[in-house]
Formats: structure tokens, C-alpha cells, sequence
């Protein structure tokens, strides 16, 4: 047996992993495997069976937290709502701030990456010397595309970066690029891992053969899909500048258009692949559920077979030791009880929870205008409720903790996560025919079709013109992907970012002013008291409310007894309000009204809450930051000033922002164990 030497250059390789056996259930999770020791991997490519298991270690890591707890904010739709201050990573990252010289830059990435492409490098070297077989080849194929996806993370975070393409065992050690290799061409990089997939989609497997009963490894067409999605960012936008240099970026494509339209050409074949291969779909209304309700609820129930069709590559977190962190941080928040205390470390910006069209049925399940709560002090035998928000405190609800199943440990959360979807295919392809025909066409509007009809929203006007088009199709995948952390770097590639950031900041203002579109937005909304059911698998979705617009019916709800001794009479008119907005109401219903513009915290919203049975020790408590459900949305409501997290003080919506700069994350370089430290070659981004 050959031993490697690994030594340290760009990234420390971590031991070896395999699996313990093929994964025959997807009750099981493949990923549940000990350390394996390198100076035995000779051993592991003696047979089909343990390289098998081998190239089912190489999933592992694909996804860093960082990935979903940083990256998946500042994307104009899910924002940070981290603890304590505004100065953390979190929030500083959300909104575009950061430098090489202070912690907020996202190391993980970088060296996680690596290391799952030093895996794949093994695997296709050894594997490839194995005898010929379609086994063979289709676990070749498999660690190819692994590797790409690791390239494509790499390239929209950091823009060009080293290309490994040989194990380290496999390289020359007298070469100084083995050790500390150059930022290499992202061009050549995504040409290199684009050939990669084409090549060897016709030999992967499909759904349903022995070894893939679910989504939880690559198939052929979620290859198609992957390779579609690669070859838009590769044709799309990006901060660009001359390779190795200090030099000025600017957002562009790459210079050779013939190769961009041949990128988009790959694109529109690719997911034309995945149509017409027929085996996938957009999960339907179904139980009382819509089709997107559905489809999340199944998947926080870990249904994965009802998931296959449209769910067409998820990473598998189950059990004690691949349990991540994945949507511990984007839920509606928990406070004691079964489900223990979480709090939402993400919320969702109240210009986005407002974007939806009426009917949509996404608006709901990627937004919660909903916290779990005690309504007392949170003894075993208190009353839970899920209490209504405000604007400023509206959480996402894709991953709510009560969807999902009975949890190992208080961090974990037994939530696979989500990759690629069959609505991102149908949306690919009308972003593909929008481009190469110089503007839509019938098919590609029958893909766009079949997303919003699944939405509630069929009958919305489809643009004519090619901009307007892409700009529809923005909006769309901001409905459609909200909390699945590929929307900022979506915004980059459609060069959308700055526009997008601009027009969020400006909808903020209006909408904190009440102007322009915001003028008619009601302010007082009725909310009906709901005790939380407290037990995994609740199908709940969401509180009962009506947004009043009758000044008698406002004055009416406003009048909010300072005393318990008139709640009776207060819930009698309530109701009455209630049923006069066609609420069916009994005697034994609650209501309370929220100012939606005020802090969850101010004294109207807080009164408001005690006439239901709120006490003191519960009234003004939230799981989530209090850097944003203390603050007001409305600048009346803030002293005539916008508050902080709006505009001000350096506190503002995407403070950090500067064009042709923060639109990639520079390299750390504070110490040992960042890339520039561990590899003096690498050359940081222009403006750092």
C-alpha cells in the first residue's frame, strides 16, 4: 500500500471518509460514516464496492455553514438578524461589509471546498485505473460533477481561484505551484468542469437504480440541471479583472461573446434535457396543501420518495453526526416547549413579504408573520401561542421548526438541504430562450407558466421585451428560491445586484414613509389568537388575520383597554369586526391588533398582546435579534427619522455595498489558516 504525504499548502486535507455501507433507505444517511485513514486507500479501489462508498464520502462538507448562515442573506429578500450589536460577521456580511483585514470574510468555503476537491481528485484517478466497466464510469461521472460543484462554489464567491485538478500523492513537490498554486482563470475553470459534465451526464445513473433511491446523490438529470445552471454563471456576469494583478474589477462577461452564446446554448439543452426526459415535475396541490406548501412540508417531514420529482439533488443531513446547522438559523423562532428555544437568526424584509402578488401561495411558506411563544412564563404547563409580527420582524418559514421531525439535539434539525429544484430548470430555460431569441418565446413562456401556475398566480402578464422579460424572471426566482442561498449570487450573474440593491433601499424608505407604492398599506392588522400545537409535524401555516382599512373599525380596534376589567367588552367588538370582514367567529375566539409599522415592542402592540393573556414576563419577547424586532419599520413611528436598520448611522440596508468591489469576497489573510497566509502566492482582490 502507498502512503500519502499530504503537507501543508493551500488547504490542510483532513482524513479520509467512506461510508459504512451503501445507503438501501433514505432513512439512512450515507454521509454517517467514521474517519478512514489515508494510508489505506489503496485498499478502498480494490473493488466496485468501496469505491462506491468512497465517492459517497466525498458528498460530505459540500455544503459550510457558511454557506447558508452568511452567504444565504443580503440577497435583497432574506437579511441578518443576528444578536447583540450590528457589528458581527453576520449582519456586516448581509450587508456587504467586509475587508482582509478583519474577521468578516468566509474561510470555510475556501478550505471545505478543497478538501471535498482533493477527495474527487482521488476518486477519478483511482477509480479511472480500475477495470473499464459502466459502474465504473458512472462513479467516475459522479466525483466529476461533485468536483464542479465544488469549482462553481468557489468561483461565485471568490471569483478566480486555484485549479487542482490531480491528487496532491500525484504532483510534483519540487514544483512551487504544488504548494502554493496562482489564482487560476475562471474561464478555463468552468470550461474544463462544463466538459466535465457533458462528458459524463450519459453515464451517470438514474433515479431508482440500486444505490440512488432518492435525491440525495446525483442523477442524470440533476447533472443536466447542474451543468445548466454552471454554464449561466459561466456566460453570465462577474467581477472581473486582469488575472493575478491589484488591478481594477468591473462587472462583465467574459470577452469572447461566440463563447457566451455557446454557454447559453449548453444551458437551454440542458435543462430541454430534463423537460423532455419526463421524470420530473412540480409537486401539486394535494391534502388541502398547495402544490409549494406541499412540497416544503414533505420535505421538513423528510419525505424524500414524494420529493423525487421535483427535489432533484439534496444533501443528506440525518443522525447524531451529519446533523448541520441548516435551518436552525431560518425558522420562525421558538421560545421553551417541545421544540426549545431557537431563535431565527434571519429575517425576511418586509418589501419582499409585501412583493407577492394576492394568491400567490409562496408568500406564506417563505415568510412567517409568526413567533412560537410562551404566554405566561413558560412552566411546563403554560399556553404556547404563535403570535403575529410585525413588518420589521417577519421570519422565514421554508424550514419551520414545527414542520419538521422529532430533532437529535437542540441544534439539530434532521433537514436535508436543498440544491437543485425542477422549478430552477423551468426557469433556467425561459431565461436561456429569452436570451438566444433576442426575447421570449412560447416555450419558454410555457416553462415560466408552469411555475406561477403552481403559485396561484397564472394569470399574471407575461412582458414581451427581452428586459423586461429578464426582469420578470428576477422577480420570479426571488418568489420561488427565497432561504435556498443561491439569490446573491443569482443577482451577480444577471447583473442585477446593484440595481436590485438600490431599488430595495428605496422600497424600504418608501415603504417606511408610506409613500408611492406603500401609501395605501395598512397599518393596523387584526390577528386571531392560535395556541401552537406544540408537536412535530403540525401542519399549521399560518395565523388568521385581516389588514383593516375602515377608519371606524381601526378607531375601534385602536381603543385598546388600559385595564383588564374591559378586555371582555374589547374582544366582543373585535369579533364583531371580524365577522363583518367575513371571519366565521365563535364566542370563544380572541383577536388583537398589531401596528405593523411600530416595534413588535412599543406599548400600542404590547397592550394589544395583554388582552389576549399575555403577561408581563412574555409580552415583549421575541426569538429572533433584538436589533430587529425593537425597532419600528415606519419613520413616523421612529421620531420622523428612518430607523437604523433602514437607513442611518452606518446601519443602513447593505451599508458595505460598493460596486466593482464587494461584489466577490476578498481572501482572508489574519492568520494561519487563511488563504493568503497559508499560500503567499494567492493575490487578493482589487480594492483590499
Amino acid at each position: 500500500m502507498k502512503k500519502y504525504t499530504f503537507i501543508k499548502s493551500l488547504v490542510i486535507i483532513p482524513a479520509l471518509v467512506i461510508s459504512t455501507q451503501i445507503t438501501n433507505s433514505c432513512s439512512e444517511d450515507f454521509l454517517e460514516q467514521p474517519a478512514y485513514n489515508s494510508v489505506d486507500t489503496d485498499t478502498v479501489f480494490e473493488s466496485l464496492l468501496t469505491a462506491d462508498m468512497f465517492v459517497q464520502g466525498c458528498y460530505r462538507g459540500l455544503v459550510p455553514t457558511e454557506m447558508y448562515y452568511q452567504l444565504g442573506a443580503g440577497d435583497t429578500v432574506t437579511h441578518s438578524s443576528e444578536d447583540g450589536s450590528t457589528n458581527n460577521s453576520k449582519y456586516n456580511i448581509a450587508n456587504y461589509q467586509y475587508d482582509a483585514f478583519i474577521p468578516n470574510t468566509l474561510t470555510g468555503i475556501y478550505g471545505t471546498m478543497y478538501q471535498s476537491i482533493e477527495r474527487t481528485n482521488i476518486a477519478i484517478s483511482k477509480i479511472g485505473k480500475m477495470e473499464p466497466s459502466a459502474k465504473r464510469d458512472a462513479l467516475i461521472a459522479e466525483a466529476k460533477a461533485i468536483r464542479a460543484y465544488c469549482y462553481y462554489n468557489l468561483i461565485r464567491v471568490y471569483g478566480d481561484v486555484p485549479a487542482v485538478w490531480t491528487p496532491l500523492e500525484e504532483q510534483d513537490p519540487n514544483d512551487p505551484n504544488t504548494l502554493y498554486p496562482k489564482r487560476a482563470s475562471r474561464d478555463e475553470i468552468y470550461d474544463r468542469i462544463i466538459a466535465d459534465l457533458q462528458e459524463s451526464i450519459a453515464t451517470m445513473p438514474t433515479l431508482g437504480q440500486a444505490g440512488f433511491p432518492t435525491t440525495e446523490r446525483l442523477t442524470r438529470p440533476a447533472a443536466n440541471a447542474l451543468l445548466a445552471r454552471i454554464a449561466l454563471y459561466a456566460g453570465g456576469y462577474s467581477l472581473r479583472w486582469p488575472l493575478n494583478t491589484s488591478t481594477p474589477g468591473t462587472m462583465s462577461r467574459r470577452p469572447d461573446n461566440a463563447r457566451v452564446q455557446q454557454l447559453y446554448q449548453i444551458a437551454n439543452d440542458a435543462c430541454l434535457a430534463v423537460i423532455n426526459g419526463g421524470q420530473n415535475s412540480l409537486m401539486q396541490a394535494s391534502g388541502g396543501k398547495s402544490g409549494f406548501e406541499s412540497l416544503w412540508f414533505n420535505f421538513c417531514q423528510r419525505n424524500l420518495s414524494t420529493l423525487n420529482q421535483e427535489v432533484m439533488w439534496q444533501i443528506a443531513q440525518f443522525g447524531p453526526n451529519t446533523n448541520g446547522g441548516f435551518g436552525v438559523y431560518a425558522h420562525p423562532g421558538s421560545r421553551g416547549g417541545v421544540f426549545g428555544s431557537r431563535k431565527a437568526l434571519q429575517f425576511m424584509l418586509p418589501s419582499y413579504y409585501l412583493s407577492f402578488a394576492a394568491g400567490d401561495t409562496r408568500r406564506d411558506v417563505s415568510c412567517t408573520a409568526y413567533s412560537i411563544y410562551f404566554l405566561n412564563a413558560g412552566a411546563a404547563t403554560d399556553t404556547w401561542v404563535d403570535v403575529g409580527t410585525t413588518f420589521s420582524c417577519i421570519m422565514p418559514g421554508k424550514f419551520r421548526i414545527s414542520w419538521c421531525v422529532a430533532p437529535q439535539a437542540a441544534d439539530s434539525r434532521n433537514l436535508n438541504v436543498p440544491l437543485i429544484r425542477y422549478s430552477d430548470v423551468l426557469l433556467m430555460f425561459a431565461e436561456t430562450q429569452n436570451y438566444l431569441n433576442n426575447g421570449p418565446t412560447a416555450a419558454g413562456n410555457a416553462a415560466l407558466q408552469q411555475v406561477r401556475n403552481r403559485a396561484g398566480i397564472g394569470s399574471m402578464p407575461i412582458p414581451t421585451g427581452q428586459a423586461a422579460y429578464d426582469q420578470a424572471l428576477l422577480q420570479e426566482r426571488k418568489w420561488e428560491f427565497a432561504g435556498e442561498f443561491t439569490l446573491r449570487t443569482d443577482l451577480i450573474r444577471m447583473n442585477k445586484l446593484e440595481s436590485e440593491i438600490l431599488a430595495t433601499r428605496q422600497a424600504m424608505k418608501n415603504l417606511s414613509d408610506k409613500t408611492g407604492p406603500y401609501a395605501n398599506t395598512p397599518a393596523i392588522r387584526l390577528y386571531k389568537y392560535r395556541k401552537d400545537a406544540q408537536a412535530y409535524g403540525d401542519p399549521f401555516l399560518a395565523i388568521t388575520y385581516i389588514d383593516l382599512t375602515n377608519p371606524a373599525q381601526i378607531a375601534t380596534a385602536s381603543a385598546i383597554p388600559t385595564t383588564s376589567a374591559g378586555y371582555a367588552a374589547y374582544q366582543t367588538a373585535l369579533r364583531n369586526i371580524a365577522t363583518a370582514n367575513g371571519q366565521t367567529t365563535v364566542a370563544t375566539d380572541l383577536w388583537y391588533p398589531a401596528n405593523m409599522f411600530q416595534a413588535y415592542t412599543s406599548t400600542f402592540n404590547a397592550n394589544a398582546r395583554r388582552t389576549v393573556g399575555f403577561s408581563s414576563g412574555a409580552v415583549n419577547t421575541l426569538q429572533i435579534g433584538n436589533i430587529i424586532y425593537t425597532k419600528p419599520t415606519g419613520s413616523a413611528e421612529n421620531g420622523g427619522t428612518y430607523p437604523n436598520w433602514i437607513q442611518g448611522g452606518g446601519d443602513g440596508l447593505f451599508y458595505g455595498f460598493v460596486p466593482n468591489k464587494t461584489e466577490l469576497l476578498p481572501f482572508a489573510n489574519q492568520s494561519a489558516g487563511h488563504p493568503m497566509i497559508d499560500n503567499p502566492n494567492l493575490t487578493q482582490l482589487p480594492g483590499y
